[in-house]
């Protein structure tokens, strides 16, 4: 399999749903091949996703989305397989978050300087992996201490959610309003 073509989707159960099926459906229409897997899970099982969406209340609501089939086991990603790395958002981060193999996972992808897209609250993974040294990007507003505390550079979002801020091989956004733009940005970067 070409791995110019092959695209890591790193997910957890209760996902943003948007944020799992957009970039699937973007990079597929783009011809990429794009593995969904989650720590613990096999091929063949699923992840659960989350809706959210923001209704007027002080934070986002939340309901239940759709099942997302894994298509690859965990235990067998060789990151020099993948052009790039896509992160959702949503609940699933606090879960990768304290997941040393998911996190070392991430740290190599980063090491070896391939794409990665980043949003909502996928940023606490980043966080964790320790990989947002020095770096401008974006992510859900909550996440703006713990981003300058890891020693990242924190862009504020704009009123619709759908800024993105590319630096080096790294692409945010601070909400699925942003998908957009950010599998624009992702693609250039895989493209170059």
């Amino acid at each position: 399999m070409n791995s110019q073509k092959l695209i890591l989707n790193l997910v957890g159960d209760f996902a943003e749903d948007y944020e799992v099926y957009v970039p699937i459906s973007t990079l597929d229409t783009l011809g990429y091949i794009v593995h969904t897997a989650s720590p613990g899970k096999k091929c063949g099982d699923i992840i659960k996703t989350a809706i959210h969406d923001f209704e007027g209340h002080q934070t986002y609501t939340e309901k239940v989305g759709h099942n997302v089939p894994i298509n690859v086991n965990f235990d067998e990603i060789k990151v020099d397989n993948y052009a790039g790395l896509v992160i959702p958002g949503g609940r699933s981060p606090e879960f990768l978050r304290s997941n040393q193999p998911a996190l070392l996972l991430v740290k190599e992808f980063f090491e070896k300087k391939k794409p990665v897209a980043a949003m909502c609250h996928s940023l606490m993974v980043l966080i964790s992996a320790g990989v947002l040294k020095e770096r401008k990007c974006t992510g859900y507003p909550v996440l703006k201490d713990d981003i300058v505390l890891s020693g990242g550079q924190f862009v504020e979002s704009n009123s619709t959610f759908s800024n993105v801020v590319v630096d080096g091989n790294l692409v945010s956004t601070p909400a699925w309003p942003g998908l957009g733009g950010l599998m624009r940005e992702f693609h250039n970067l895989l493209s170059i």
